[in-house]
């Protein structure tokens, strides 16, 4: 198994922009070999630098699955708007990759 995330830290009065903005767009996700699970998570606020956490967390049967995502069809096609809504970023997304090495 292996899990990506993408780290997101968001402008506190833009989080409902944000929420819409993945509620709305069509991953495809499903559609491609390998995928388990998506998730979008929302952290806590940090007032002292102005942001709130979110995550992207998905789950893939191997690394292999996923990268081969990150280069389809489908990925090109859920990413084409990705720079609409900029300014609502603090920063770019910080991406994390695991290896799995327990599980229950």
């Amino acid at each position: 198994m292996f899990i990506a995330m993408n780290r997101f830290k968001i402008k506190p009065d833009a989080t409902e922009t944000f929420e819409e903005i993945w509620k709305s767009r069509d991953s495809k996700l499903a559609d491609n070999p390998g995928f388990v699970q998506f998730q979008l998570l929302r952290g806590p606020e940090n007032t002292d630098e102005g942001y709130v956490l979110y995550a992207s967390h998905t789950v893939w049967k191997s690394r292999e699955d996923f990268e081969a995502w990150t280069r389809s069809q489908n990925f090109r096609d859920a990413h084409a708007g990705s720079g609409a809504g900029r300014d609502i970023y603090l920063g770019h997304p910080q991406f994390e990759g695991f290896s799995v090495v327990q599980g229950a």
